[in-house]
């Protein structure tokens, strides 16, 4: 369920300013969502993984924060990100 070392640097080459660049939101949030993508994956099988969901309902409640605070520091960054991952529909 997490990322291996290939995916994260992938991630932070993408969405950040360079391959060590990994504490500007929008990488957080890039890897968050890509976390909660592979738990949602995992919830078909597992159905009664309720450990699991905990953390699932945390990530997602961290990454809203996260967003939240992209929108107030700078709406322009906020809005790119949430085109670039297809998080509003």
């Amino acid at each position: 369920m997490n990322l291996s070392k290939d995916e994260k640097l992938e991630i932070i080459k993408k969405f950040g300013s360079s391959e060590k660049d990994s504490g500007k939101a929008e990488v957080q949030v890039a890897l968050i969502t890509e976390r909660i993508n592979k738990l949602t994956g995992h919830f078909e099988v597992n159905k009664k993984d309720h450990a699991s969901r905990r953390g699932l309902l945390m990530l997602v409640g961290k990454r809203r924060r996260l967003l939240e605070y992209l929108a107030k520091k700078d709406i322009e960054r906020y809005r790119s990100i949430i085109k670039e991952l297809n998080l509003r529909k």
